[in-house]
């Protein structure tokens, strides 16, 4: 499984940017997916989760209103359209891919997910 992340940039504050995420490989529809963010000097950090049907949504609260999660299922895609951007919002931004198939619910759990894209950088400036 491969995941490749792009759409990062240098933004200014109050802009938007959409990040998209490709799986390829053996890769399923009913698999969770996930966004998560690294700062420099930070610990990479959980942004959101989708559910495998794209049913249901979980944010950080420092995003939600201003960032959408959505997947394409038939093109094993996952976008993250953010708005609003703030300068704390520049990171190094990570899609994720859980080997779970079907799971009830949306995890904002690093562990829960067993493969990784390459990070885009992401930079809002003020």
């Amino acid at each position: 499984v491969q995941l490749q992340a792009s759409g990062g940039g240098l933004v200014q504050a109050g802009g938007s940017l959409r990040l998209s995420c490709a799986a390829s490989g053996r890769v399923s529809s009913t698999q969770g997916m996930g966004w998560f963010r690294q700062a420099p000097g930070k610990e990479r950090e959980f942004v959101a989760a989708i559910h495998w049907s794209g049913s249901n949504t979980y944010y950080i609260d420092s995003v939600k209103g201003r960032f959408t999660f959505s997947r394409d299922n038939a093109k094993n895609t996952m976008l993250l359209q953010m708005s609003s951007l703030k300068p704390e919002d520049t990171a190094v931004y990570y899609c994720a891919l859980s080997r779970n198939e079907y799971s009830a619910y949306v995890s904002p759990r690093r562990y829960e997910y067993t493969y990784w894209g390459q990070g885009t950088l992401v930079t809002v400036s003020s």
